[in-house]
Parts: structure tokens; sequence; C-alpha cells
């Protein structure tokens, strides 16, 4: 099988020179000291696991015996979907926001997790279950807006609706142009449906800090204005370089009830 990339692993990223390091675990909180002095910092670390809790979190995203981490099944319709036995977390975006190339950053330390990422915008077309061991049940659903499925809606509102041991929808925002009016159509549906739900940036490597501390800051605002549902911290992320990949499996495994140490509203 393939090798895991390095920083895949939190052995290798502990061992990077201490800003580096910083960036690869917290990239929000190294973007926070682009802020003028006496910025409210609150909402940038309310989720802030030390390395102990993150070291747990790897470990149920690492493959093993006793711990078979697959792909389950794929399904169109809420009557095909696999039984709601545990905890589970949902990714949704629009098409080309990088939501394959996360999950597959997700699962890397298992290589024999196979996640189609493809080069066309909007090729998961069905709702992609990935079990993990005995632990929660991560949900691919597909993009909405260009080329999303002409089901789309259907199949989606049928989920948030119904599915009762969904924890979290992670709901992606591309990073480098911050939130679109395409965006809009996931938060809707969220809010609508009161399902509790977080916001995560990607493709942050292709951002300049600039660029992307002010999306940051808007996309907080409008979290705090505008939404009712939305956890208040933001998740940054690059599936390439692996920045926030590592505290974005701490929360997943703290929502599934698997890390229950570490405080977060």
């Amino acid at each position: 099988g393939r090798s895991p990339p390095p920083l895949a692993a939190l052995c290798h990223a502990l061992r990077l020179e201490r800003g580096r390091r910083a960036g690869l675990l917290f990239p929000l909180e190294r973007l926070a000291r682009g802020l003028a002095p006496g910025a409210d910092t609150a909402r940038f670390r309310l989720f802030q696991p030390g390395v102990e809790e993150l070291r747990r979190a790897e470990e149920l995203f690492r493959a093993g015996p006793r711990h078979p981490i697959s792909y389950v099944s794929s399904a169109v319709r809420m009557d095909h979907v696999p039984p709601a036995a545990l905890p589970e977390v949902c990714f949704i975006g629009r098409s080309n926001v990088g939501k394959s190339s996360l999950i597959r950053a997700l699962f890397s330390l298992s290589p024999e997790v196979e996640v189609r990422v493809s080069k066309t915008p909007g090729h998961t077309k069905k709702m992609n279950f990935f079990k993990v061991g005995k632990c929660f049940t991560l949900v691919d659903m597909p993009g909405y807006g260009y080329r999303a499925p002409q089901d789309f809606v259907e199949m989606v509102e049928a989920y948030l609706q119904e599915r009762r041991n969904l924890k979290r929808t992670f709901l992606l925002v591309d990073g480098v142009v911050g939130l679109q009016k395409t965006d809009h159509i996931g938060i809707e549906m969220l809010e609508e449906f009161g399902i509790p739900y977080v916001m995560v940036l990607t493709k942050i490597d292709r951002a300049s800090k600039g660029l992307l501390l002010k999306n940051v800051l808007e996309t907080q605002e409008f979290v705090k204005e505008k939404t009712q549902g939305c956890f208040p911290q933001l998740f940054l992320v690059s599936s390439l370089e692996f920045s926030g990949v590592h505290l974005l499996r701490g929360f997943i495994a703290h929502v599934t009830g698997n890390l229950p140490a570490v405080e977060a509203r």
C-alpha cells in the first residue's frame, strides 16, 4: 500500500521547529498574530486540545486489526443508507471546495481507505459512508451548486432531517475566496433544520496570509451575526500541507464522544 505523507502523523509534525509546528497544528491561532494588539481572539481558541488529546484522536484515524476503517456504502436515498448505529459526522460544501481531498487527508494514516478524489468538480453524486471502527461514521455528501446532482436538495434535506445519530455537520468553504452565494444553500438548510455545524475553510495553502485573515474575519463576523447553529470557531485546513488536519481530527473525535476530556461548546 501507499505510505502516508510524513506530516500526516503527529509525531513528525512535533519535530518541526516551533513556528512551523504552531502553523501546522493551530493555523487559526498563528494567523491571529496578524491582528491589531488588543483584538478579541477568544473565538480563535474555543477548541484547543493538548498534544495528548491530538494523539488520542489520531489513533482513531489509524486503522488496525481491531479497529478497521473502511468505505461502507453509497446511497442516493434514505432507505439505502447504513443503519444509524454509530455517532456520525458529515461533510458538505459546494462542488470543488476540496471535500473529498480533505477526507482523504483525514484518513491519510490508513492509505488502504479508498476516498476517490476527482479533478472534475461535482464528481461526488451520492452520500458515501465510511465506518471508523466502532467509534463513528463519516459521510461525504454530494457537492452543491455547480454540477450538483439533480436530486441534491431532496437527498441532503432528507438526510439532515432524518439522521438522528448525526452529531455535527462540517460545512466547507473555500479559504481563497471566502463565503460565496452558493455557500448559503448549505447554511440555510442547516439553520432551517437546527443542525449544529462547523465551518471549515479549505485550501489555505493557496491564500496569502493577508487574504486568508480577511476571509477569516469576514466569515467569523457572519457566523456571529447571522447564524444560530454554527460553532463560533472556524477551522482552517490545507489537505496538501496537512495544516489544521490534526486539529480537525481532534474535533471530530470530540463531537462523536471519543475525546470527552477536551473543553468545547
